[in-house]
């Protein structure tokens, strides 16, 4: 055989891998794999002629060798054309199969941009309701800062006026009281020298008149000086007179027990509450100066007038016991429900203690208030009547009975009342 047959150009695999790659799309593909068995069948073509040229110029071969070598140049034909399009097959399935995968790939990547997209709304979305519900937050926070800043101010405002008028009222309880009070006791006092002073008109009077004959004695004129005394002595109090030294020692020391000491847990009829000295004052102005008949000028509250009418009248009770009944005059039913809920607070008495038997009676009128107290007067019982600064006029049937305790409306106070409405 000739070694040059062999030495001829053949396609291999390398060279259609390269072929290929040159052509990527499927239809060049098939076009190079026929170009390649065209190429192919050529040099076939040129090994038939150098063989042919061979044998021309060597004689010598037989027809043997010229067999065989065509016989090996058909197969080797056959060969690499089945080669070829097995290859050219596997590549077309190859491209096809990354053509699909591309495909999907793209159609991947298309829903991904779609959901980064929709994420990325939502998301836009969601930061703005967040600005919105922080501005809303800011804003109520802001509104609700500043409506508690204006409530402490008007509170403020309220407590630095409760304050001055609480100032006012104590300069004025401190300053106006004594004079006013002092006035008004002088004029009951006046009041009270006038119908002495009449009586005893009345009585030179009657002792004047010849009512029997000379010739007789007149065994009236000492009758007529007692009948003054005579009064007195039926179970009056009398607290200013110094024959009553016991007496005033006690009332002084149950009035500094009660601002030195208060029991606030005591039994009942006994003061439970705090006290102050202005209302010591009083209270002792009204037993020693007054000897128990006589005003005060009101404490501009009705509680402060309560307080020490309950003062009284737990010191009437300690000394006179159960034979003191307290009558309480006001003008209208609401004043009376205060008088009534402040003794009980200040003496620690309830309900049971409030009807015309018992130890409080409250009343509207002074006429019915006068005709209980006779009727005390004559079972001897003890009376105390006082009367509430409502009351504009206090009636003469009122002053003939041995205590009671009136508070004087404040002038002052009345005409602001009256220039208010």
């Amino acid at each position: 055989m000739n070694p040059e047959e062999y030495q001829a150009p053949q396609p291999t695999e390398e060279s259609l891998v390269q072929e290929e790659e040159q052509n990527p799309t499927s239809d060049r593909q098939e076009n190079s794999s026929v170009e390649a068995v065209a190429e192919v069948a050529a040099q076939n073509s040129t090994l038939d002629t150098e063989v042919d040229d061979s044998t021309s110029d060597s004689p010598l071969i037989n027809t043997e060798a010229t067999s065989l070598i065509n016989e090996s140049k058909q197969e080797l034909s056959a060969d690499d054309i089945a080669v070829q399009e097995q290859e050219a097959t596997l590549t077309l399935r190859s491209e096809v199969n990354s053509q699909d995968n591309q495909l999907e790939a793209a159609q991947r990547i298309a829903e991904l941009q779609k959901q980064e997209k929709a994420l990325k709304q939502e998301i836009a979305s969601l930061q703005a309701q967040m600005q919105q519900t922080q501005t809303a937050m800011g804003k109520l926070v802001q509104e609700a800062l500043a409506g508690l800043e204006q409530r402490k101010q008007t509170l403020q405002l309220s407590i630095e006026q409760l304050e001055r008028r609480q100032e006012r009222i104590r300069n004025e309880m401190r300053t106006t009281f004594a004079g006013a009070s002092q006035d008004l006791a002088i004029r009951v006092q006046g009041f009270k020298d006038y119908l002495t002073g009449s009586l005893q008109d009345l009585a030179v009077a009657a002792e004047q008149l010849q009512l029997v004959p000379k010739t007789k004695p007149e065994p009236e004129k000492p009758a007529i000086k007692d009948v003054k005394p005579a009064e007195t002595e039926l179970g009056t109090p009398q607290f200013a007179q110094q024959q009553f030294q016991d007496t005033t020692k006690q009332i002084r020391r149950l009035i500094d027990q009660y601002r030195n000491k208060p029991d606030y847990y005591g039994p009942p009829w006994q003061l439970r509450r705090t006290f102050e000295p202005v209302h010591a004052e009083r209270v002792s102005d009204w037993f020693f100066n007054q000897g128990g008949r006589g005003a005060l000028r009101t404490m501009g509250s009705r509680l402060q007038n309560i307080l020490i009418s309950s003062a009284v009248i737990s010191i009437l009770h300690k000394l006179y016991g159960d034979r003191l009944r307290t009558l309480v005059l006001a003008n209208t039913p609401e004043r009376l429900g205060e008088w009534r809920r402040g003794l009980q607070d200040c003496l620690g008495i309830g309900r049971p203690d409030f009807g015309p038997d018992r130890g409080v009676t409250l009343f509207e009128t002074p006429e019915a208030l006068a005709q209980k107290a006779d009727r005390l007067q004559k079972s001897k019982m003890l009376p105390l009547i006082i009367i509430d600064d409502s009351e504009e006029q206090i009636s003469l049937a009122l002053l003939q009975f041995p205590l009671w305790l009136a508070f004087a409306p404040d002038p002052k106070m009345m005409r602001s009342y009256d220039d208010d409405f």
